[in-house]
């Protein structure tokens, strides 16, 4: 297990590497650039390139590549050209957002997902039918259109909920749960009926395995079959789908952050894009990137407390 950790997170260090390259250089191809977006629509020629100079944009690409990688590395990542803002603190006051926004959605999706996948299974019949109907519909209902519809009936018709903002968790635990309810909700939907139908799947396949009519046949309660060997048979799948819903949810938070207000990381990171702020773009970008690698370690980890076979590289 620790030789496979090792692997990955030598993999890792590339992976972020390469991600902030190409990021780098997608943000230096785009039409703009920094100086234009500071001096604003009236500027001399002679201003522009004398702030240019200034903000090393005149230096080659890989040449200013170098320079943010030296200063990140010394775990420095500027300050942003445009608002004056440093880049580390500014990302370090958003994260929280974010994270928030996602475990908790991430840990409703797989929660209600595994659990109507489970009852799927094992009740069939009607149950089943109901529970993929249900599922079904919420993969189809649009994420823009569910937040209009929840903001206006529980938050403005019948006001449950706040429809903008966040509260920290450090200022109310009560009001901090209460501002991540509609933007939970409106990103879980979708990835519990994905979580459904694949614990449905993986839960009948491992049900009709052998080993299951051999614990029948010895006097095995349903409830140890189907908690205690076959979820965990059929969990591996599940884990994977984890990793990926958390993963996509690094963008999909973008969305549901403007439209409820939540100062978050997907907001920053259009902000920046905007303004050709490349200092703020790396730094989000190597935070998302790290993320990433977190999670598929998890994962990995994961594989291996749940399959001994994974341990083996």
């Amino acid at each position: 297990m620790l030789r496979l950790i090792a692997r990955r997170l030598l993999i890792s260090v590339v992976l972020v590497l390469v991600v902030s390259l190409l990021t780098f250089l997608l943000q230096a191809a785009a039409p703009g650039d920094t100086a234009r977006t500071i001096l604003g629509d009236h500027y001399s020629p002679e201003a522009h390139q004398q702030l240019r100079h200034q903000l090393r944009l005149d230096e080659p690409v890989l040449a200013q590549y170098a320079h943010w990688l030296g200063e990140a590395l010394r775990g420095e990542l500027g300050s942003s050209p445009v608002s004056g803002l440093d880049v580390a603190g500014e990302i370090a006051g958003r994260l929280p957002v974010t994270l928030s926004l996602i475990l908790c959605t991430t840990a409703a999706t797989a929660l209600l997902g595994v659990a109507l996948g489970v009852l799927s299974a094992v009740r069939g019949g009607r149950t089943g039918r109901a529970v993929d109907v249900v599922s079904l519909i919420g993969y189809a209902v649009p994420n823009f259109w569910l937040a209009l519809v929840l903001v206006a009936l529980l938050a403005v018709a019948v006001p449950l909920f706040p429809a903008t903002g966040y509260v920290p968790l450090g200022d109310s635990p009560g009001e901090w749960a209460r501002s991540l309810v509609l933007p939970v909700v409106t990103l879980a939907l979708p990835g519990i009926a994905v979580f459904a139908k694949q614990t449905r799947d993986a839960m009948l396949e491992t049900l009709s395995r052998d080993f299951v009519t051999t614990l029948r046949a010895n006097g095995a309660s349903e409830a140890s079959i189907v908690f205690r060997h076959a979820l965990r048979n059929a969990a591996i799948p599940v884990v994977t789908l984890v990793g990926l819903t958390f993963i996509g949810l690094l963008s999909g938070t973008v969305f549901v952050e403007a439209v409820f207000a939540m100062p978050g990381l997907g907001g920053l990171a259009v902000q920046a894009t905007t303004q050709h702020d490349i200092p703020m773009i790396q730094g989000v970008v190597v935070v998302f990137a790290l993320v990433v690698v977190a999670v598929n370690l998890a994962v990995d980890v994961a594989y291996g407390r749940l399959n001994p076979k994974v341990r083996v590289p």
